[in-house]
């Protein structure tokens, strides 16, 4: 089975895959549906990210790939719908991404995360936990 995953400078020798970083892993999103992976790739677009080219991989090589580099494979299902903060990052990137600019020049594939903002305050406890854990990433 085919999955569908983010390249950047696909094919070449600076080509990288776009990972997120949730909870202290890198993970790497593997789409069933091509549509999906694309919308996706069109979100990252918007926010001024480097554009990625959607390519299709056999599931059991990406898994593979993902477990020698140390890397978490996700699954994305086609119909997808979050349950947690944490999930709606498996349908659309956070607001705001690592800075990219010299992603070429370091060994690893470009990583995503969710930069530290100022406080949110609110009165909704399971928010601020969420908060707590996401700024520990960083």
């Amino acid at each position: 089975m085919s999955v569908h995953v983010l390249l950047f400078d696909a094919g070449s020798e600076n080509e990288g895959i776009h990972s997120l970083e949730l909870n202290g892993a890198t993970v790497v999103l593997l789409f069933e549906d091509r549509d999906d992976a694309e919308r996706y790739a069109g979100l990252l677009e918007a926010q001024d990210f480097p554009v990625p080219t959607v390519e299709a991989i056999e599931r059991r090589e990406m898994e593979e790939f993902c477990s020698n580099a140390g890397y978490e494979a996700r699954f994305v299902p086609s119909g997808f719908l979050p349950q947690t903060p944490e999930e709606r990052l498996l349908i659309a990137p956070p607001e705001k991404n690592m800075d990219v600019t010299t992603w070429r020049d370091q060994p690893e594939p470009v990583a995503e995360s969710l930069p530290a903002e100022e406080p949110i305050t609110t009165g909704n406890s399971e928010l601020e936990d969420f908060r707590r854990r996401l700024e520990g990433l960083l």
